[in-house]
Order: structure tokens, then sequence, then C-alpha cells
């Protein structure tokens, strides 16, 4: 085979972040989002779509959860999405209820078929976040394969510890995607963004980030969805507190996905954040 040859049919996988300000208990309206997204990003000629934790329900939903109500909407929402996604992928968030359990799931769709759902591993339990109360613990990695690309699913607090993405790699992924709710303080982004590097150093993987915008009741979620590859380097970053649907590249060349450099917006510092 020629190197022409070889590079055309290295395995190419175009994924697409939603960054999107989606309202806690607006499961119709969210759902609507969600799918008028979708048929964006099929437009863009994305493959595999991310969408933010816990995005049906919104986020943070609190007490909303025991909620017999929200149970059914979320379960009809789900499914309505489900059968939105012919021609691609998507990863979206969700309360998932089983008999006796709630849980910080995401759901991964392709072409109308589910054909994953991940648990959420470590649930935060400091500071503004009271996930223990509200949801049990996932224990299994989740891989989907998605245009010859194996990809490992975690959500948020999955990246601040070492084990959730150390089973993904384990399991086989060859880029891990994490879907978050994560919420804004000063200097976040140097934070999220060194954290990120150590999991991509960690696993020898890169890893895409996907994060929430928008404001629910005292939190403030600022976006910053960005692509971190194994050496550390920031190779993409979404604009801070905007809702854009940006699309990024990787490549399969032999067993190592790339990430094809693309938009690096600046990082917005302390005051010039606290003031947007």
């Amino acid at each position: 085979m020629s190197q022409a040859e070889a590079l055309v049919s290295d395995p190419e996988l175009r994924i697409a972040l939603a960054q999107l300000n989606l309202l806690v208990g607006d499961v119709a309206g969210n759902t609507c989002r969600i799918i008028e997204t979708l048929d964006e990003a099929r437009a863009l000629g994305a493959d595999l779509v991310l969408f933010p934790e816990l995005a049906v329900c919104g986020y943070p939903p609190e007490d909303l959860l025991f909620h017999a109500g929200l149970r059914q909407q979320v379960a009809d929402a789900v499914a309505k999405i489900g059968r939105a996604t012919a021609g691609l992928t998507a990863v979206v968030g969700y309360p998932e209820y089983t008999d006796q359990e709630i849980y910080n799931a995401a759901a991964a769709f392709s072409d109308g078929t589910l054909v994953g759902n991940y648990r959420k591993h470590c649930l935060p339990n400091y500071s503004v976040f009271d996930e223990e109360r509200y949801f049990d613990v996932g224990n299994d990695p989740c891989v989907i394969e998605v245009q010859g690309i194996r990809v490992g699913l975690t959500i948020c607090e999955d990246v601040w510890e070492t084990e959730p993405c150390r089973r993904a790699a384990a399991a086989g992924a060859q880029i891990i995607v994490s879907i978050n709710g994560s919420p804004f303080r000063a200097d976040k982004q140097g934070l999220r963004e060194q954290v990120l590097a150590e999991r991509a150093a960690d696993t020898g993987l890169p890893l895409v980030y996907q994060n929430l915008v928008g404001g629910q009741d005292e939190l403030v979620f600022d976006g910053g969805s960005c692509v971190v590859t194994p050496a550390g380097d920031t190779v993409f970053r979404a604009p801070a507190f905007d809702e854009v649907l940006s699309l990024v590249t990787a490549s399969l060349q032999g067993e190592r996905v790339v990430i094809a450099p693309g938009e690096v917006a600046p990082v917005v510092d302390a005051d010039a954040g606290i003031y947007k």
C-alpha cells in the first residue's frame, strides 16, 4: 500500500461538542434543543455529538429527581432523542432510573439504536455538589466504536480521579470523551486543563472535554470545552460562556488517535471571567 493510500484509509472521526445552555426541569425544551443540535451537527458532517451531563433534565436537578413525573418525562425524552440520531452517534447525559436506584448516566445512540450506557463512577459530594444524596455509583467502563475508533465514555468528576479513565483505557478505548456540568470559579479553566493533561498522560489517550454553559440558581457554567493530548497540549478550546457547536477531527494512525489542531479560544482571565 502506498503512503497516499494509507492516509486515505486512516479512520477519521468528526466530533461535535454541543456547548449548550439547558434548563433544569425543562425536559421538553431541552429535548427540542438536543434534537435541533443533532440536525445542525448532521449538516456539519459530524459523526459523534457530545451533549452535557444530565442534558435531558438540566444540571443540577437535585430533589426534582425524586418526582415520579420527571422519571416518565425523561424516559419519553431519551427514547425521542434516540430516534433522532439517524446517520450519527450521540452521547447524551440523563438520569437513569432502575427499580431502586438513580444513576447519573450517559446514553450513546447510533443511527437510532442504543449502543452503550455509562454510569458515572465518581460522585462529588463537596462544595456545591451533593450527588451522593441522589445517585448510585457506576462501576463498569463503557467503550463504543464510532467510525472505526473506540471511544471511552466518562462524566465530569470521573476525570478528576484516576481510575475511571484507566478503566476506559483498559477496556480498549483509543480516545476518551467527558461530558460535564462543571461550574465556574475564577481561574477554573487552567485547573481543568491541568487535570485533563494528567489523565491524558496517564492513559496515553487524547481527552475530549465538553461542558455546559448558563446559570442555574446559584451556579454559573462557563463552558470551556476543550481537547487535550497525551503530551499535555490543548489543541482545541471553545469560547467561554458562549453557546457553540464546535467540530474537532480525530484520526486513527496505527493504534494511536491524533487530533487535528483547531481553534484555541483564549482563556478568560479571572477578572474578565467574573465580569462575564
